[in-house]
């Protein structure tokens, strides 16, 4: 492998390792808006591994997700959620499922278990970013964890964002990105998403005078 592609490579690891950091640093946050704030962080750093990606293959298409995952989770989604926040006078989660140190202990056998599904697939591969791929796994399953853990509607869409990031990275990882309007087709949906989760958070705000997704159990037909 030439010297310029080993450093790509681990350029691309480094960004990867960052995108993971990020996550943990989501669970072990209570602010809402600072998950907002370390989502739009995250997706920085997605950005840059697509842009970097794209840079040493010479796939352009992989250009124009990077700029999209910078208009729509960098600024227009971040900026939706904060105006939820702001809207419903909601600064802090002080109850969850699962508590900080436990949370963290869970997301750190989460990484355990991804490295080993995928330690028999990854020598398989040929592509410079074939060691991203345990780590984007990581990623999908944090988010999952974080859509259970928290209670908060805000909190539980951050999830859903992180494991769409997880997804877009193991794309790039697996496969240096997904065809260009499959990627479209990807933001449109994540951009509605956003949209629905802040109608959503406003309904259940003025039927329950909080967001706490738990309190929809009570509802009866």
């Amino acid at each position: 492998m030439p010297v310029s592609t080993h450093l790509g490579s681990q350029l691309v690891d480094l960004c990867s390792v960052l995108l993971l950091l990020c996550c943990f640093a989501i669970v072990a946050q209570r602010r809402l808006s600072a998950c907002v704030d370390l989502f739009a962080l995250q997706s920085v750093f997605l950005a840059a591994t697509a842009a970097l990606v794209a840079f040493l293959t010479g796939h352009r298409h992989i250009y124009f997700a990077a700029a999209l995952t910078i208009v729509i989770k960098v600024i227009v989604l971040p900026r939706i959620l904060r105006k939820v926040i702001e809207r419903l006078n909601v600064s802090r989660e002080l109850v969850m499922n699962v508590n900080v140190p436990a949370g963290l202990l869970i997301c750190g056998a989460l990484v355990i278990v991804s490295f080993f599904i995928t330690q028999p697939i990854i020598p398989l591969g040929y592509l410079l970013t074939r060691d991203s791929l345990a780590i984007a796994l990581a990623i999908v399953l944090i988010g999952f964890f974080t859509m259970i853990a928290r209670k908060k509607a805000v909190t539980q869409m951050v999830g859903f964002l992180v494991m769409e990031n997880g997804v877009f990275l193991g794309a790039t990882a697996a496969a240096y990105g997904m065809p260009l309007i499959v990627e479209l087709g990807v933001f449109f949906d994540v951009l509605v998403a956003g949209l629905i989760v802040g109608i959503y958070t406003h309904r259940l705000q003025d039927a329950f005078d909080s967001v706490d997704t738990s309190t929809l159990t009570v509802l009866k037909e």
